[in-house]
């Protein structure tokens, strides 16, 4: 038995944009909740949030039914939390930070099997092959796993296209926060020289081969950015939905009150 497809990964291959949202709670209810919600893809943000391995494992137990499909994002890009993701059961996986092409070589090795790679062999006890019941999972895993890296400042900016350039890097997640503040504009993600630095971004990794992606918080700036060519969008964070929603609903009732 070969490892599982990975749904997302065929989708941005195939030139499919498809819908997420972040999930930052951190519950397992909530996630399996946000699950139902008709989403194409859910982010478990491992780098915000207080999430350890074992919180990220029992998410990804939350969405095993689910037709979401759960990405999880790590909280640096390091071997050692890499390896425990995907032994976790993540098959897709976006790490924060990249700057340089050297760096996403190392993440293009850390995700893949020897010869090619080297991820730890030790998948017939863990989740991710089933603990075994996955007999093919091993030489099968490399071709599923999806590896998307997130440009989010000006030296990632300046190097795009030698990151570009690197096989194995699936799709380039351009981070707006970040990069607005590095470049003088903290907060303002709408400032005119940050979306147009984001919607150059875009063209050039389309441009290159690989699904561009985004965070984004507003329709219009989720409109924008599937004008401008995002393929893989998340419109919303769990946290801010609900905080949004018990602010609204505690001042309408309370004005009502008098």
């Amino acid at each position: 038995m070969p490892a599982p497809i990975n749904p997302f990964k065929a989708a941005i291959k195939s030139g499919e944009t498809v819908i997420g949202c972040w999930l930052s709670l951190g519950d397992p209810l909530a996630t399996e909740i946000a699950g139902t919600a008709g989403f194409d893809w859910l982010l478990i943000d491992g780098e915000h949030t207080p999430y350890d391995i074992s919180k990220m494992r029992m998410q990804l137990m939350a969405l095993e039914a689910s037709d979401s499909h759960a990405a999880v994002r790590v909280p640096v890009g390091e071997t050692w939390i890499i390896k425990q993701v995907l032994d976790a059961g993540a098959q897709t996986v976006l790490v924060p930070m990249v700057e340089t092409a050297e760096q996403a070589k190392q993440l293009v090795h850390d995700v893949r099997y020897p010869p090619t790679g080297g991820r730890g062999v030790g998948y017939s006890g863990a989740r991710c092959s089933r603990f075994g019941a996955i007999t093919d999972y091993g030489p099968t895993a490399d071709d599923q796993i999806c590896l998307l890296i997130q440009v989010e400042n000006r030296a990632g900016i300046a190097n795009l296209d030698d990151i570009l350039a690197v096989d194995g890097i699936d799709g380039v997640f351009i981070g707006p926060a970040d990069l607005s503040a590095d470049m003088g504009h903290m907060g303002q993600l709408t400032h005119p020289d940050v979306q147009a630095t984001i919607k150059g971004a875009i063209a050039r990794i389309e441009a290159a081969g690989k699904a561009p992606g985004i965070l984004t918080t507003t329709p219009e700036f989720t409109q924008d950015a599937l004008d401008w060519g995002a393929r893989f969008v998340a419109t919303g964070l769990d946290l801010l939905i609900l905080a949004k929603a018990l602010r609204d609903l505690a001042a309408t009732w309370k004005a009502k009150a008098g």
